[in-house]
């Protein structure tokens, strides 16, 4: 889902596209978009009372219809952005995503698909397709993938080596925690978390290995402190080269936009002067 020209603004009909024109108009209207969204938010809340017993006991049939009844919108409101933008709607990933979960929520959720009943809840996730903010924020980390797999990779060698060093230096004395390098892994992923790992790890461990901080202290500063952040500088990043595009779009198409008016300026102040020209001939 990254960034394409084919958004659902920009893949939308124009009026000269006949009565699929209109369709596409009033499925991007301002107000069916954010009918949309209440009905999204409000699926999710029913979703959410399903999993209590007591409240199904007592309205499980209410929430049931109600549920199938948005489930019907939904799948109309796919059915009719299909029909409005013909095979544009494809060329669009937000598009298809929505289309994989309403699609979801269509397979029958007994016999061996029970299981994915519970994928229903993936409706709520059409908020990000429909909340524009939301779609950006998901683009800009996607954009930040192919610098945060070089810096996952660093983080996975430096855990790796670590891993091996704890094992080799701590696992004797303490095999529940550095027994084996699965084991080093993930105490030392409770390290970095920074959770319970001074009373809970570091200070048994330094209490039969007085040195042990010589090597804890340099794995947290390189990894909670130096590699996470590199995590969240990257994704920054990421999002304000996107609103630098965004914003030289906008831009460029303004531009464009007042080239168009003063060529349209222009070309009327041309027929106005041919008109006095005519105008003038015409009474002498």
């Amino acid at each position: 889902m990254a960034r394409s020209e084919t958004s659902p603004r920009a893949c939308a009909p124009t009026g000269r596209d006949g009565w699929r024109g209109r369709l596409g108009q009033a499925i991007m209207w301002r107000w069916t978009q954010r009918i949309v969204i209440g009905l999204i938010a409000l699926n999710a809340v029913v979703l959410g009372l399903e999993t209590s017993g007591e409240i199904m006991a007592r309205f499980g049939a209410v929430l049931t219809v109600l549920d199938n009844v948005i489930l019907a919108i939904f799948v109309v409101e796919i059915a009719a952005r299909i029909v409005a933008f013909g095979r544009r709607f494809f060329s669009d990933p937000w598009n298809l995503f929505d289309f994989v979960v309403v699609a979801i929520a269509l397979v029958p959720a007994g016999g061996p698909f029970a299981v994915l009943r519970t994928l229903r809840v993936l409706r709520v996730l059409r908020l990000v397709s429909t909340v524009p903010r939301m779609r950006r924020v998901v683009e800009a980390l996607l954009e930040a993938i192919p610098g945060l797999g070089a810096i996952l990779a660093l983080l996975c060698l430096v855990f790796y080596v670590g891993a091996v060093m704890a094992t080799m230096l701590f696992g004797a004395a303490f095999p529940d925690w550095f027994g084996t390098i699965g084991r080093s892994l993930f105490t030392l992923f409770q390290v970095m978390t920074l959770e319970s790992w001074s009373m809970g790890i570091a200070r048994p461990v330094l209490v039969e290995f007085p040195y042990a901080w010589l090597f804890f202290v340099p794995f947290i500063i390189a990894t909670a402190f130096t590699v996470l952040n590199l995590f969240i500088a990257v994704i920054v990043s990421a999002m304000q080269s996107q609103h630098y595009h965004e914003a030289e779009e906008a831009q460029t198409a303004a531009h464009a936009e007042r080239e168009y008016l003063l060529e349209e300026v222009r070309a009327l102040r041309r027929d106005m002067a041919a008109l006095r020209a005519q105008l003038g001939g015409t009474g002498t």
